[in-house]
């Protein structure tokens, strides 16, 4: 039995925000190498804010998604253990806990950073809470296409938190509609775009061998509506588009011409790295026996595997932030931890059992 403070922390699912948070900060870093040069004094002082803002939304919006899904929480062995369904939390006081600390994270970001940071963490808890939970995911096989809109947002606020110009226009919808877009680069919306892209064959490969779990509860995930092989043309699907965004990475820098060493450099190895992550989904053997972790082997290296593509990706584009050198030292690390990846579970399959 987890502690009361413990059990609030896992409230807000700190693996999946601090993952997405790490998004955000590098939108900050990248920001700050393109536009100023360097990383100063003050994008650390903003790192901190987008952290404490982005953490405080992102973990109160789960919050308010454990209280609402308390019913099928219990019957599903990757939820149950969960501090509602093991009794640690009561409902009401987890969607307290959800709402104020959604709240002050959104004061948090609008009066430390700006405005349109605060609006997009704010869109990014009613989408995932309203559109998401209580809407898309108990009704559609595509609740996690859409739904991923909501955690493709912590670059756009980690980039709006460090342009500080920037502040939302109330003259009209119009008006209001470009004050929150129009950025000054296209850089945010190819890393909410790779995450958007990113997070159907991420989190259908983990849905592959818990569909029973979803299809017992009513939650039509796509493996139990649709079947294996038709889950497994979208993941690859989703894949090629990756791959497709990936070729725009030193486009959406600004600052390259095509002649550019570093934007073929950054452009090759995006796509290389895409290639890759691709190359896990395809390889997932839908015949394959589940193992004694109830998991099917293929899928669940696949999952796995795309936690460390999108920080891998995230990592080439801040690379690129110092150019050539930058960049080179990023392919590096990428090849090397990729070389790990596959030689660590090469051996566990030719592991005697």
């Amino acid at each position: 039995m987890r502690g009361k403070m413990s059990s609030y922390f896992a409230l807000t699912k700190p693996g999946v925000v601090i993952l997405l948070q790490i998004t955000g900060v590098c939108s900050v870093i990248l920001h700050d190498l393109l536009k100023g040069g360097g990383i100063s004094q003050n994008t650390i002082w903003t790192i901190f804010i987008v952290l404490i803002g982005g953490y405080l939304t992102a973990g109160g919006a789960n919050s308010i998604n454990m209280w609402y899904d308390r019913d099928i929480d219990p019957m599903m062995s990757r939820t149950a253990s969960r501090p509602i369904p093991m009794g640690e939390i009561s409902p009401s006081n987890a969607l307290i806990f959800g709402i104020s600390i959604s709240l002050f994270g959104i004061i948090w970001l609008y009066y430390m950073a700006n405005s349109v940071a605060a609006f997009w963490a704010t869109f990014s808890i009613l989408f995932y809470v309203f559109i998401y939970s209580i809407w898309l995911k108990r009704s559609t096989p595509q609740n996690i296409v859409i739904g991923g809109i909501a955690g493709s947002t912590p670059p756009l606020v980690g980039w709006s938190a460090s342009e500080s110009s920037l502040s939302m226009s109330y003259d009209s919808l119009e008006s209001m509609f470009s004050s929150v877009t129009e950025l000054g680069s296209m850089m945010p919306w190819l890393m909410f775009l790779i995450i958007f892209l990113w997070t159907p064959p991420h989190f259908w490969a983990l849905a592959l061998y818990k569909s029973k779990d979803y299809g017992d509860v009513g939650v039509p995930m796509m493996p139990n509506v649709k079947g294996g092989a038709r889950t497994m043309i979208e993941m690859k699907a989703y894949t090629i588009l990756l791959m497709v965004a990936s070729l725009y990475a030193p486009i959406a820098h600004g600052n390259l011409d095509y002649s550019d060493s570093l934007y073929q450099i950054l452009r090759w190895s995006c796509f290389i790295l895409s290639l890759w992550y691709a190359s896990t989904v395809w390889r997932i053997d839908l015949e394959e026996d589940i193992d004694e972790n109830g998991r099917m082997p293929t899928a669940a290296r696949s999952f796995f595997f795309s936690l460390a593509y999108l920080a891998m990706f995230f990592l080439l584009l801040v690379s690129s932030g110092w150019e050539i050198q930058g960049i080179i030292i990023g392919i590096i690390i990428c090849s090397t931890l990729i070389l790990k990846l596959e030689t660590d579970s090469k051996n566990r399959r030719n592991a005697p059992n």
